[in-house]
């Protein structure tokens, strides 16, 4: 094997939450299912978010252009929404959001319902392999109180259990 291969193998066994990345604007609306994002300062002149994106991501252009794009971190529930935005439901564009309910906050990004929804204005991009790492000024919040995660990890969901 690869130290390519073992690096996937071992990264396999890093669970984490299941977001999609969505964004609206005059490059249209798209949206991608994402394991890579993560706080990175609740403090400054604006709280910031990271996500990475693959630059062959449908959503990818189009979060880059339009300049906005909100994280939605998915309920345990949401194992479809999270298969349809990775692309394996066959449908594609925009018809991704067709029968879902969403809210625009402050960017005018899609904030769906989910635990927690993150709206932000991309701050900074840096392009490192075959994926954008994107920084984004988190314009509004919004969280549940109920529910769990959507855990991705050992190449499968997994269910959160609360202590």
């Amino acid at each position: 094997m690869s130290i390519r291969d073992d690096f996937i193998h071992a990264m396999s066994r890093a669970a984490a939450t299941v977001s999609v990345v969505t964004t609206d604007g005059p490059a249209g609306l798209a949206g991608v299912t994402v394991s890579a994002m993560t706080s990175v300062s609740a403090d400054g002149a604006a709280p910031t978010i990271l996500v990475c994106v693959n630059r062959d991501a449908s959503a990818a252009a189009p979060i880059l252009e339009n300049g906005v794009f909100a994280v939605n971190v998915l309920e345990a529930h949401q194992q479809d929404v999270a298969d349809m935005f990775a692309g394996r439901s066959g449908v594609s564009g925009a018809a991704r959001f067709d029968g879902l309910t969403f809210d625009r906050m402050s960017t005018g990004a899609p904030v769906l319902r989910g635990l927690a929804g993150f709206d932000c204005e991309v701050q900074a991009v840096d392009p490192i392999g075959t994926h954008h790492v994107i920084l984004g000024a988190v314009r509004a919040v919004r969280a549940s109180e109920e529910g769990t995660p959507l855990i991705y990890g050992m190449r499968s969901y997994l269910r959160a259990e609360r202590a």
